[in-house]
């Protein structure tokens, strides 16, 4: 069995920038678009959370609920340059290191540089060499399998560690709401509870076949992570070729301005990943899905590299027109970017055989 953390950094941008500049500490603030522009944010505060300000949202949305809140413009170069050194701490360890984005990471510690039998005593010296390198915190998810110890890592927020041992797994599972399920989105999470699936116990009333007939591939995902069976590997050697977002309606869309308010959302979602991840690319992808499934996607490649939700805007725009949507109702729209640049960081995210697990 594998010994699993799951690293994730506090409110990470904020908290870099709360760092360097110690008047903002203590105080609401908000890394990201101004609030009089089209922007997203990308981080806020824990200050900031508390009037509902989070990740993905319409800066001018973030205003209206925290107008006292302080607009920050994120500093890439200084948040990569802190995701190195954390990353530098993570190597200390294991090479088997999966960056999600900047600011958390899968490690696989069945085998480590420390040769420390227990995760969790690995997962505390991580966070006490971030604080002491970075001067920031991070919480930290230990289990036996991906999923659980990112679901984990969530559970003690700021500056938290939670172990979940795989004789408590099935209790906690059981008692987890489908909303808190790490691959769970949100359509699919309100399409479960209409099903009476609010809980991973009624998750696990329905075998994988059931699962499949519902929700098609993710089906047998879904399955697994609820019998605690989910077994993907830290794969540090795995190259991202594109980030994307897409949504699926509960009722068909016929009309263009929703559609182009939808993948105005999508690609403020996009653009956010795209720099949690330090990416820039060149190719744009509009995905359609009609009432009658079947699926079209378009494609334009840009003059220059972008991770801007504004400059690739206009681009969508025209994608949509090449497309029947609107007479023809649409069931789902994805936005997508690729073609990478060289100097745009890889995601780097292995199989290792299950050994014998001391849990501590």
């Amino acid at each position: 069995m594998r010994k699993i953390i799951h690293i994730d950094m506090d409110a990470f941008y904020a908290a870099v920038e709360q760092r360097d500049h110690p008047g903002l500490r203590g105080k609401p603030v908000i890394v990201g678009g101004q609030p009089d522009s089209r922007g997203v944010v990308s981080t806020a505060s824990y200050e900031a959370r508390k009037f509902g300000v989070h990740s993905a949202m319409a800066s001018s949305r973030a205003y209206r609920l925290c107008p006292h809140g302080i607009f920050v413009p994120p500093r890439f170069e200084v948040y990569k340059e802190v995701s190195r050194q954390i990353r530098e701490v993570f190597h200390e360890y294991t090479d088997l290191v999966e960056p999600l984005s900047l600011d958390e990471a899968y490690l696989d510690v069945t085998e480590n540089k420390a040769n420390q039998p227990s995760a969790t005593v690995i997962a505390k010296e991580i966070r006490r060499k971030i604080r002491e390198r970075t001067g920031l915190t991070a919480s930290a998810g230990v289990s036996f399998t991906k999923f659980l110890a990112k679901v984990a890592s969530d559970m003690d927020k700021p500056d938290g560690l939670t172990v979940i041992t795989p004789d408590r797994a099935p209790e906690f599972i059981d008692n987890l709401p489908i909303e808190k399920f790490h691959g769970i989105g949100k359509v699919t999470a309100g399409k479960m509870r209409k099903l009476g699936i609010k809980t991973g116990a009624d998750l696990k009333k329905y075998d994988r076949f059931q699962l499949h007939e519902m929700f098609g591939k993710s089906g047998a995902y879904y399955h697994a992570i609820a019998h605690c069976r989910e077994t993907s590997p830290v794969e540090p050697e795995h190259i991202r070729k594109s980030v994307g977002r897409e949504e699926t309606f509960d009722k068909d869309i016929g009309d263009r301005a929703e559609m182009l308010k939808i993948i105005r959302e999508l690609a403020g979602e996009v653009e956010r990943r795209l720099k949690r991840h330090g990416l820039e690319g060149k190719t744009v992808t509009l995905k359609v899905k009609f009432h009658d499934f079947r699926i079209i996607t378009r494609s334009v490649t840009i003059p220059e590299y972008t991770n801007s939700a504004r400059i690739m805007l206009p681009y969508l725009e025209e994608l949509l027109k090449m497309t029947d949507a609107g007479p023809v109702k649409v069931r789902l729209l994805g936005v997508t970017l690729s073609s990478f640049s060289a100097e745009s960081d890889p995601e780097i995210t292995v199989y290792q055989p299950e050994l014998p697990l001391k849990w501590n």
